[in-house]
């Protein structure tokens, strides 16, 4: 029998819901997240909107909001979890992935290890 497979990305219900309030007024149907390049620590987090999947997108369905992740970043982003803050000068995103191994100061770019094939 083979296992379930995990979801690569899971929302809190913050994360849901800010996610569906920004994507009911922007009108597009999917959250598509994914990696690149860049910053001091080596890749940065990437959300954009979407209408409609890439042939090689992973489709996450997590409380009601389709997420898109780029097939480049789902061994980057596997087991990851998507929040939403909102402190006194800054309401944002964040991102807790167990692959996530440095940041830099400021917050803005990460060093991330691609999660191994354990199967």
């Amino acid at each position: 029998m083979a296992r379930q497979r995990p979801k690569v990305v899971t929302l809190t219900d913050a994360a849901a819901d800010q996610v569906k309030a920004i994507m009911e007024s922007a009108r597009k149907p999917y959250l598509r997240v994914g990696v690149k390049n860049g910053g001091c620590a080596g890749m940065e987090y990437v959300m954009e909107y979407a209408e409609a999947p890439e042939p090689l997108d992973e489709i996450v369905d997590d409380k009601d909001v389709k997420i898109l992740i780029k097939a480049n970043a789902v061994l980057f982003l596997l087991g990851s979890t998507i929040d939403h803050e909102t402190t006194k000068l800054a309401s944002k995103f964040v991102f807790r992935n167990p692959n996530q191994t440095d940041a830099c100061g400021c917050g803005e770019s990460v060093t991330i290890t691609p999660a191994k094939d354990d199967a």
